[in-house]
């Protein structure tokens, strides 16, 4: 079977970077060689996307995700997945609008949570998402109990991410405080697994350490 063209409606480049990479070397296992399936990517300046989630404009947001999947529907892609976890906000001004379909990033999580046998998720990310209905709306869907970290800890995470993962720096302290909060999850919250909510957070944290 022919694999369908991937459109990868992007956000921030590093994120959108292992998106793509992912994809590409995962799908060798899955269609042998050296096969992927085709992928086109669009983004528009992260700028464009943080000045209208600053104001807390998600149509705005949604227009961008929309000009995105216009594009990639343009250049042949068969549906849009986005490895931005932050914007899906704004997917629902999208979808009914859209010329493709769209992938819900949080759907895939609650799917893989309830394969694996998980029942009560701890969700980190930006404050936006770990604020946001995005990740409970569809994890309650499945049966599944969700712990947001505390309003200090979000803060903190937040900054990590976009002060410093967003650009491509990698510190030992923000491992260290990732693993702070997550242990504190598991250990005070009972979680059993954690939703690295954020596509740049598993640059530098996975199930290894």
């Amino acid at each position: 079977m022919t694999p369908l063209h991937i459109g990868i409606a992007a956000c921030s480049a590093e994120g959108a970077a292992l998106c793509y990479r992912t994809i590409c070397t995962e799908a060798p296992a899955l269609l042998g060689g050296h096969g992927h399936p085709e992928v086109t990517m669009h983004t528009p300046s992260l700028d464009d996307y943080m000045n209208r989630i600053y104001r807390g404009d998600w149509p705005a947001v949604g227009e961008l995700m929309l000009a995105s999947a216009e594009k990639l529907a343009r250049m042949g892609a068969a549906f849009v997945i986005c490895p931005d976890n932050t914007i899906h906000q704004a997917l629902p001004f999208v979808e009914p609008r859209s010329p493709i379909p769209w992938l819900h990033i949080a759907d895939g999580v609650a799917a893989e949570a309830v394969d694996r046998g998980f029942r009560r998720i701890a969700i980190t990310g930006t404050r936006w998402l770990t604020d946001s209905e995005v990740y409970p709306q569809k994890l309650s869907a499945r049966g599944l109990e969700w712990v947001r970290p505390a309003v200090g800890e979000r803060e903190e995470i937040n900054r990590i991410i976009m002060d410093e993962l967003v650009r491509g720096v990698f510190k030992p302290e923000g491992v260290a405080y990732f693993q702070k909060v997550i242990g504190r999850l598991k250990a005070e919250e009972d979680c059993d697994a954690v939703v690295l909510g954020c596509t740049e957070i598993p640059l530098i944290l996975n199930d290894a350490n």
